[in-house]
């Protein structure tokens, strides 16, 4: 087994990741097109480190214009194994309070205009997203944020909408009342199911910051007041994140909930008719099968 690589993607408001010895930028090229930007690596405790901004340093991308294909992918070439998605989000739920975390287990889907898959024609596999994160993962995303004194809610289902304008009232009120959700964000899908594909182990840790537009006392999202909880919850994600490596250590085992071998017995594909371009720009994410 590879030693653990532990690989955070942060979003709106966590920009770095401090305390790495040997810390760097490092350029890595995909050839599913270039990343939100440099990734930052270094080790913690012994422990090897990557930090990826999702929507790169400045925030240049939109939730629609991030290259999550090119990061995943990028992630895996460096030697990443455990892949920690920290994220914003809103809230349907009262109990889960702006500033508060919540470790997402579950996802609903409605972004429309992503790559989604590493896959295609010439090279065809299904991957079960059943269960999309990683238990193992996530349970120490929960020690690493209890143990800095985080609220984190355990469980709760993401609604990944497209994007960039916030939902309509009527929208909130079907999300929360009728589908289930319990937070809303923009940028955990396709993100998930692509680690998947790559074998990695995922975890989701969406930090809330406002309640959406369905609460009768808060209104519609004010951007203001989401950015001056951002930055209170940015310093919470990188408290949590120093406490990981202590928790999965160096030396890393099989994953007991598969993640690592998502791909045994996915690709459909006869090798003698699989494109070889395709074959090529798969072999970071798929070359254990491949």
């Amino acid at each position: 087994m590879p030693d653990t690589m532990i690989a955070v993607i942060g979003g709106s408001g966590l920009y770095d990741i401090d305390g790495l010895e040997g810390a760097k930028w490092q350029e890595v090229a995909s050839p599913f097109g270039t990343p939100s930007d440099a990734i930052l690596t270094g080790t913690l405790e012994g422990v090897k480190m990557a930090f990826l901004p999702r929507h790169g340093r400045g925030h240049v991308h939109t939730p629609s214009s991030v290259p999550y294909r090119a990061n995943i992918d990028a992630l895996k070439r460096l030697g990443a194994t455990d892949v920690i998605s920290v994220s914003a989000c809103g809230s349907f739920r009262e109990q889960m309070a702006p500033g508060d975390f919540v470790l997402v287990d579950q996802f609903i889907d409605r972004t429309v205009a992503r790559e989604n898959s590493f896959f295609g024609p010439g090279c065809v596999a299904h991957v079960s997203v059943a269960h999309p994160t990683c238990p193992r993962l996530g349970a120490a995303c929960r020690t690493a944020a209890r143990a800095a004194g985080i609220t984190m809610h355990d469980g709760g289902t993401y609604l990944a909408m497209e994007g960039p304008q916030f939902s309509t009232l009527a929208e909130s009120r079907i999300y929360r009342e009728h589908w289930g959700a319990d937070v809303i964000g923009m940028t955990n899908m396709p993100e998930a199911r692509l680690a998947r594909e790559a074998e990695l182990c995922y975890a989701s840790v969406a930090m809330v910051t406002d309640y959406d537009s369905w609460h009768p006392q808060h209104g519609e999202v004010d951007v203001a007041e989401i950015i001056r909880t951002l930055m209170g919850n940015a310093d919470k994600g990188r408290d949590m994140v120093r406490r990981l490596p202590a928790l999965l250590g160096a030396a890393r085992m099989p994953c007991p909930h598969g993640c690592d071998r998502a791909l045994n017995n996915a690709i459909l594909t006869d090798p003698s008719v699989r494109d070889p371009d395709l074959v090529e720009r798969l072999a970071a994410v798929a070359g254990r099968v491949l």
